[in-house]
């Protein structure tokens, strides 16, 4: 299990620590193969350090190993459709373009922050694509699924989460999407 990706941090099974896990996060980890599970670590952080950058600066984690998780919203004939996708932190999710078109809707947006959290019951910073709402595509960039580890969010801000990239690009509802991040970010 490679949990370096979390860099001076400490990381133990995830399931070791429900108490850093979301509610659906936890829920989720319990219906993977045991085995899976077992490759899912995570370590406690200072919720203050939460956002990508603060936290890849104060724990020495590489940037281009975090991978954000953002929930995108669209409307087509009155109903809002959603959708999540996981990108490198070093890039952005083409969401009006990628997105848009797999969401079949006129113009897709980052989901208001206060639905984002309600609908996937974790907290703001800490949205993961573990345990989202049965039903939304879960969007994956190819670079997210080819990583050995990415840091993902646990559902709550106090946690991060170590992931094998297969892992992500094999979790319900997921799909590697080319061309999904883009505009790359310097470091």
């Amino acid at each position: 299990m490679s949990w370096a990706v979390l860099g001076r941090l400490h990381a133990v099974p995830a399931l070791d620590r429900p108490d850093l896990l979301a509610d659906p996060v936890e829920h989720a980890l319990t219906l993977l193969d045991p085995a899976d599970a077992a490759r899912v670590g995570v370590a406690e952080i200072d919720p203050a350090l939460a956002d990508t950058a603060d936290f890849c600066t104060a724990y020495s984690s590489p940037l281009e190993g975090s991978a954000n998780c953002v929930v995108v919203a669209g409307r087509r004939g009155g109903q809002v459709r959603y959708a999540a996708c996981v990108v490198l932190a070093t890039t952005r999710a083409d969401v009006n373009g990628v997105v848009r078109k797999r969401l079949d809707v006129r113009k897709a947006s980052f989901a208001p922050v206060d639905e984002a959290v309600e609908l996937t019951r974790m907290e703001y910073g800490g949205i993961t694509p573990i345990g989202l709402p049965t039903g939304w595509p879960l969007l994956v960039a190819p670079e997210v699924a080819a990583a050995a580890a990415v840091v993902i969010g646990s559902g709550i801000r106090a946690g991060k989460l170590a992931v094998p990239g297969a892992l992500v690009a094999s979790l319900p509802a997921a799909e590697v999407v080319e061309a999904l991040a883009l505009r790359t970010m310097e470091p």
